[in-house]
């Protein structure tokens, strides 16, 4: 369906104005308003005024930051204006999950303009700082450990030039940044169970760049979020996480009917609505690729179909 008026939420930093500008489809009746994104505020105050000019879907043009921005914007103001991505960025996660286009700008800005919308779920985090709490939203994943760490760790100026090969290079490092510690898990306020792991990552999606899947049973539409936990220390515990990710949940899973994700010694599979994280000692967390600061206490929710994206 074809929208009448179109707010562009764009970061300056990714695009010139006039390269999109020259994607827009010449043959569309439509208006667009234009709303540029600040360093210190990555799109919800743009979205903010783009609803309030009267669009009926904003188009998030830029990173991850952006679009984890007006998607969380969009959701907590629960404004039926849907969400178009042009992704511009490094990761491009959400657009890579919903199979929207990451190499053409003009096959991604018709489809934000024409294309026909699907509601997704959105996550929430509530991670306890020394300043108090604060509440984030996601739109692929949220964690610590290694994820985490890869993306402190990556020198931008490396991503600038090799994309996400960049991270390749920093994962050396995060494993060496990422210790097993103790975690508490907890739904609903009633303890569930304590794991010794490195990493915990909970997804609304499981795809990163370069087809790695690291959640093969997350859907951003099932009203459900997936936590995967990796505990693996020493050689062998790391090529049983190996196993699990390439044979256990990736070429298994091409061969057998059996779509489930199957967890191992050193990487557990879980789904949940709601799940509180407490670890032993204070620790990065990530979301959607943007570091929040170290935390020991992270509260996660889903908000099922929160959000409807082009």
């Amino acid at each position: 369906m074809i929208a009448k008026h179109v707010g562009l939420v764009w970061n300056p930093s990714k695009a010139e104005k006039e390269d999109l500008e020259a994607a827009i489809p010449s043959d569309r009746d439509i208006t667009i308003s234009w709303h540029e994104t600040e360093e210190d505020d990555p799109g919800a105050s743009a979205t903010r005024s783009a609803v309030a000019a009267g669009a009926e879907v904003i188009v998030a043009a830029g990173g991850d930051g952006t679009v984890r921005a007006v998607a969380g914007q969009l959701a907590e103001s629960r404004t039926e204006v849907e969400l178009g991505i042009v992704p511009l960025g490094t990761g491009n996660l959400l657009a890579r999950n919903l199979g929207i286009p990451v190499n053409s700008l003009d096959e991604a800005m018709t489809r934000a303009i024409d294309g026909n919308a699907r509601s997704i779920d959105m996550g929430w985090v509530e991670i306890t700082l020394p300043h108090g709490t604060e509440r984030h939203p996601f739109v692929v994943m949220a964690g610590f450990g290694i994820d985490a760490h890869m993306i402190t760790e990556t020198d931008d100026e490396l991503k600038d030039k090799a994309g996400w090969l960049a991270y390749v290079e920093s994962l050396g490092r995060a494993v060496s940044a990422s210790d097993v510690m103790e975690i508490k898990l907890s739904r609903e306020g009633e303890h569930v169970g304590d794991e010794s792991a490195h990493t915990l990552i909970v997804g609304n999606c499981g795809t990163l760049q370069g087809g790695i899947t690291l959640l093969p049973d997350a859907d951003p539409s099932d009203g459900e979020l997936d936590v995967l936990i990796l505990k693996a220390e020493g050689l062998t515990s790391w090529l049983d996480t190996m196993r699990n990710m390439v044979w256990d949940n990736g070429i298994r899973r091409i061969m057998s009917a059996d779509s489930s994700a199957q967890s191992s010694d050193s990487a557990l599979h879980q789904r949940v609505t709601s799940l509180t994280i407490e670890l032993e000692s204070p620790r990065i967390i990530e979301v959607d690729g943007d570091e929040l600061g170290e935390t020991s206490k992270i509260d996660v929710t889903i908000e099922p179909s929160a959000i409807r994206v082009r």
